[in-house]
């Protein structure tokens, strides 16, 4: 990420990564700033399931996007994508753009306009502040 940012210009934090899971429900996208990680006792509250990435070799078919392409963009019909409340901190953030070289800056009112999200979470903790990798 840290190539990324330096391409864009920008903190690396602000690149808002799109993590794909399987939850019973079907497969959710929770879109976080890169400096968070899951954190898996908020994420049980909110979806009242363990946090399960979908493996890579599988992520194309849920979403439709590759790996590292992964976006809140022309998903398939049947995944919900949320908004992590950790990206509301920057005045804009990065997403992919489907594929592992594109991106489109937006502002957090206008990629809540732009994707099809349900609704704003808090699943994540932020990694400076917990100390972890």
């Amino acid at each position: 990420m840290e190539l990324a940012a330096e391409a864009l210009g920008c903190e690396p934090a602000r690149i808002a990564k799109t993590l794909s899971f399987l939850l019973p429900g079907g497969p959710i996208l929770v879109v976080a700033a890169w400096d968070t990680k899951i954190e898996n006792r908020k994420f049980r509250a909110e979806f009242g399931a363990k946090p399960k990435m979908i493996p890579a070799d599988l992520v194309e078919k849920y979403t439709g996007h590759v790996p590292g392409g992964v976006c809140p963009f022309a998903v398939k019909e049947n995944v919900r994508i949320y908004l992590d409340k950790s990206l509301k901190r920057f005045s804009s953030v990065y997403p992919a753009a489907g594929s592992d070289r594109s991106a489109v800056e937006m502002t957090c009112a206008e990629l809540e306009k732009y994707t099809p999200a349900e609704k704003w979470v808090d699943v994540c903790s932020n990694q400076e502040k917990t100390g972890r990798p």
